[in-house]
């Protein structure tokens, strides 16, 4: 720590405007973070009972290391078991690799959420803020490694890897998953992906490109960063791989590998979710691999699919890309409704209400979610009948969500409510409730073909997956934590139980901060800002700082909860 004091005193004499100053003090964060990463590792690998002496602890405390030694001795003497650093590569244990899917996913998202903070930083006001006017395309790399870090690296390990692999195999009384090798190179691979992901930051001028890829700014070699292109779309590649292994896992796991009396009628709701999330990862992510492959060819290989001089079409690009990019949406909320039925079931002590329904229900989103990827296009001149049948079909999709939310409510309803309200996880329950209806019904707007040709990229559609996203699927992770964290964990000084004051105030914090942070973004779209632009008019000014400061608000609810 002392080092790192020194080295930050040094930057404020050599880096006087603030932007500056903010870039080079992330920089010597993440050296900061990287040197303890490799120390843990190195000791891990070494000496892996060195975290339970005192004299090692006090050595961490010095070097600014924030120690807590109930927290070391739990986590290393955690089942009396030895943690190396090989124990990832050895383990095969359905539960194990759901707790490391759980802690590569918080460490990923840490990852993706500085990234968020840096872009509300930059928007607080308007003109140029921290990221200097010769570097606009930092915000560009900004927005892109967001996208990528929260949707493929928190969301979907979090959600799908971690309590997927800790819960299927327990809820269908399986001994283990069928290919307990493959689940365990999965979340290897992933932390490849991870890898190219950094690199492409690091490489040229990073690729800014946007979450989407589209071309002709992804193909052509005179942008900024050809090779950054191609490292984002190797970890796509790799990261789609993991998910491929992982899907494929749970679905012969879920057919073949339940007990015996447990047919798929009576399986519990969460199991079903992840069947059903497999499915369309399974069925999505050939045609994702098949287009990024095409870039890549494009980028490096002197092929022209997508270059309209010579006949190729970029429009083909994007429905090559939302008919992935679409299902995945609902890929990683579909497993949030398998964690909110779990929370939901548990705290009324009952099934939850209509369960068949709910099957259908997941079943019909599922499969209306994989034939509307058009509605993300109405911009680039589709033809009338096709707009209306994207619209319609589009609209449909609230009948199945609907009934999904009036069950989770009539199960709530059928106690007494004060019995169910003594703890915060019924809470979190009732938060992800009101967060997805908000967003699904501003979906339901976004869907009519003449009202996107105006609200199209601008911040209106920001706000809707955000409110879907953001509130729906990470509420879900947050509250999967708090309730299942005793059992997941074994301790109860690990993680904050659902009674603990620290996640009572997470949870109001985190109300306040999300509701802050993305309703403005509402108004904003209403005015026609548009998305992925680091500057605004003055007139934007008040609801963009408002807007900042939610950020800010649901960063400090984040360090709360641990």
């Amino acid at each position: 720590m002392f080092f790192f004091s020194l080295s930050f005193l040094k930057v404020f004499y050599l880096y006087p405007s603030f932007g500056h100053l903010f870039i080079h003090f992330l920089l010597q964060l993440s050296r900061f973070l990287i040197f303890y990463l490799f120390l843990f590792l190195g000791i891990c690998m070494f000496k892996p009972f060195i975290l339970c002496d005192r004299k090692f602890i006090g050595f961490l405390s010095f070097w600014g290391a924030p120690v807590n030694e109930n927290k070391i001795l739990t986590v290393f003497y955690l089942n009396s078991q030895r943690i190396s650093f090989l124990s990832l590569v050895k383990n095969c244990n359905h539960k194990g690799l759901g707790i490391y899917y759980l802690l590569s996913a918080f460490i990923f998202g840490i990852s993706g959420t500085c990234f968020s903070v840096l872009i509300r930083i930059e928007l607080y006001s308007s003109g140029n803020r921290i990221i200097s006017p010769e570097n606009q395309n930092f915000y560009n790399i900004s927005i892109t490694l967001h996208g990528f870090l929260m949707i493929f690296f928190l969301v979907m390990p979090g959600l799908f890897g971690g309590f997927g692999n800790y819960f299927v195999v327990i809820f269908q009384g399986s001994p283990e998953v069928v290919y307990p090798r493959v689940n365990n190179f999965s979340i290897l691979i992933l932390f490849l992906s991870y890898l190219f992901l950094i690199l492409s930051l690091i490489s040229e001028f990073g690729g800014g490109t946007g979450w989407t890829l589209y071309p002709p700014l992804s193909t052509s070699f005179m942008s900024l960063s050809p090779s950054s292109t191609g490292n984002l779309i190797f970890g796509l590649l790799t990261s789609g791989l993991s998910s491929c292994l992982t899907s494929l896992n749970f679905w012969t796991t879920i057919l073949n590998l339940r007990s015996y009396y447990l047919t798929l009628k009576t399986m519990p709701l969460f199991p079903w979710a992840l069947l059903i999330t497999g499915g369309m990862l399974l069925l999505t992510l050939p045609i994702l691999s098949g287009a990024l492959l095409m870039v890549l060819a494009d980028l490096h290989s002197n092929t022209l699919f997508f270059d309209p001089i010579f006949g190729g079409d970029p429009i083909f690009y994007q429905h090559l890309f939302w008919f992935f990019g679409h299902p995945e949406v609902y890929i990683l909320i579909i497993p949030a409704f398998g964690i909110i039925s779990i929370i939901i079931s548990g705290i009324a002590q009952k099934i939850i209400f209509g369960n068949q329904s709910m099957i259908f229900a997941m079943s019909c989103i599922s499969l209306l979610g994989s034939v509307v990827w058009g509605h993300h296009m109405y911009t680039v001149g589709l033809e009338t009948d096709t707009r209306a049948y994207f619209t319609g079909v589009t609209i449909l999709i609230s009948l199945p969500t609907g009934t999904k939310i009036f069950n989770w409510l009539s199960t709530y309803l059928g106690n007494p409510p004060l019995l169910q309200l003594k703890t915060n996880s019924p809470f979190f329950g009732l938060l992800f409730l009101l967060m997805f209806t908000i967003g699904g019904s501003t979906g339901i707007i976004l869907g009519n073909a003449a009202v996107d040709l105006g609200l199209h990229d601008t911040y209106y559609v920001v706000a809707h997956f955000h409110f879907v996203l953001s509130l729906g699927a990470v509420i879900a992770i947050f509250s999967g934590v708090i309730f299942n964290g005793e059992k997941i964990v074994g301790s109860k000084n690990l993680l904050p139980s659902s009674s603990s004051c620290n996640s009572l105030y997470h949870l109001v914090s985190t109300f306040i901060g999300i509701l802050l942070t993305f309703s403005p973004m509402h108004f904003l779209g209403f005015n026609v800002m548009p998305r992925r632009i680091p500057d605004f008019p003055d007139s934007f000014h008040s609801w963009n700082f408002l807007s900042s400061i939610g950020s800010g608000i649901t960063f400090l609810s984040f360090a709360i909860f641990f």
